[in-house]
C-alpha cells in the first residue's frame, strides 16, 4: 500500500498530478479539482496522503491533502454506485467541511451538485452515511492536518499511513471540546452547540458518539 508520495510538481493536467520522487520515479496521482488547485507549481515539493485502487483493468494511485480529505473519500465510496470519480467530484464540489456538514445535516441536495451525481445516489448517501459521519469529524485537529507543511512532511510515515478512524477518545474536556469545534465547522452557533455537548451524557463512549448525540440534541423536533 502506498499510504504517502512525496517529491516535485512535475505537472498538472485534468484530473491528475505528477509527483516525481528523489528516487527518479514518477507517479501519477489523481486529485479532485479543489485539491490539484492548491498544488504549488511545476518544480516545487509536495506532499500528499494517497490511497491505491486496484482493479482488474486498473491501478490509480488517488491523492489528498489531508487525512481527513482520504478518510471523507473512503467512507463516499463505501457506498454502492459511488466510484472514485465520484468521490473526488464531490470533494471537490464541496470540500471536507462541506461533505461532513451535507452528510451530518441529510443535506442531499448540496451533495446533488456535484458533476455527475443524481438525486438517487445523493440520498442513498445522506441514509448511508449520516450515522458515520462523525466519526470522520472526530479526526479534530489530526485529520486536517496537511501532507506537508512548507518544505517538510506534517506527519512520520507511519502516523500517515496509520488508520486514522481507530483510536477511542474517552469523553473528557478535550473530546468535548474537539465535538464543540466539529458542531461549529457545521455551522451551528456556539451557544447551541456549546448546549447540546453538554446536555449529552457521558455514556457517548467516545469523541464520535459524543458528536452523534449531539446531532440528535441538535436536530428538528417535529
Amino acid at each position: 500500500m502506498i499510504g504517502k508520495v512525496t517529491g516535485r510538481v512535475g505537472y498538472v493536467d485534468g484530473d491528475h498530478v505528477l509527483v516525481e520522487t528523489a528516487g527518479g520515479v514518477g507517479y501519477l496521482v489523481m486529485c479532485s479539482d479543489r485539491t490539484l488547485a492548491g498544488l504549488p507549481g511545476p518544480g516545487e515539493m509536495v506532499a500528499l496522503f494517497t490511497e491505491l485502487v486496484v482493479r482488474e483493468d486498473l491501478m490509480q494511485l488517488i491523492g489528498f491533502r489531508t487525512l481527513a480529505e482520504r478518510e471523507w473519500h473512503r467512507l463516499l465510496t463505501s457506498v454502492q454506485g459511488v466510484g472514485v470519480k465520484a468521490g473526488l467530484a464531490i470533494l471537490g464540489t464541496l470540500g471536507e467541511q462541506g461533505v461532513a456538514r451535507a452528510l451530518s445535516l441529510g443535506d442531499a441536495g448540496a451533495i446533488r451538485a456535484a458533476p455527475g451525481v443524481g438525486p438517487k445516489l445523493a440520498q442513498r448517501l445522506v441514509l448511508e452515511l449520516q450515522s458515520k459521519a462523525p466519526s470522520v469529524m472526530a479526526m479534530g485537529a489530526a485529520g486536517a492536518t496537511p501532507a506537508m507543511t512548507g518544505t517538510a512532511p506534517a506527519l512520520a510515515p507511519a502516523a500517515a499511513t496509520a488508520p486514522a478512524t481507530a483510536q477511542v477518545v474517552p469523553v473528557g474536556a478535550q473530546a468535548r471540546a474537539d465535538a464543540l469545534s466539529a458542531l461549529l465547522n457545521l455551522g451551528y452557533g456556539q451557544g447551541e452547540a456549546a448546549a447540546a455537548v453538554a446536555e449529552v451524557d457521558d455514556g457517548a463512549g467516545d469523541v464520535s458518539g459524543l458528536i452523534r448525540a449531539a446531532l440528535r440534541v441538535l436536530a428538528p423536533k417535529g
